[in-house]
């Protein structure tokens, strides 16, 4: 069993920051990639940033420069500072993780359950 458990979201206006953390436990025994994914209501799920164990980051068109990922991938935590919000960030932020759980095991995606991030005067 792998468990990603997220924090962070919240209500903020416009022009705001908050800070989204995601800490995978349980049976992993590699990880070579965690992100951030965001579904907004009649949304398809869009990717917003990730970032390998080499600490090589990507991020959507629409959050770059405002938006910045890190990891510790010693303790198995991703973060993601959100500066600048606006009304369009508003979606329910979903952590991804990238993992094996013995050697030589398939990478698989786990998902977090999400967090709702609102951007609203």
């Amino acid at each position: 069993q792998v468990q990603l458990v997220e924090s962070g979201g919240g209500l903020v206006q416009p022009g705001g920051s908050l800070r989204l953390s995601c800490a995978a436990s349980g049976s992993i025994f590699s990880i070579s990639s965690m992100g951030w994914y965001r579904q907004a209501p009649g949304k398809q799920r869009e990717l917003v940033a990730t970032i390998t164990s080499g600490n090589i980051p990507t991020y959507a068109d629409s959050v770059k420069g405002r938006f910045t990922i890190s990891s510790d991938y010693d303790k198995n935590i991703v973060y993601l500072q959100m500066n600048s919000l606006k009304p369009e960030d508003t979606a329910v932020y979903f952590c991804n993780v990238r993992g094996s759980r013995y050697r030589g095991d398939y990478y698989t995606a786990y998902w977090g359950q999400g967090t709702q991030v609102t951007v609203s005067s």
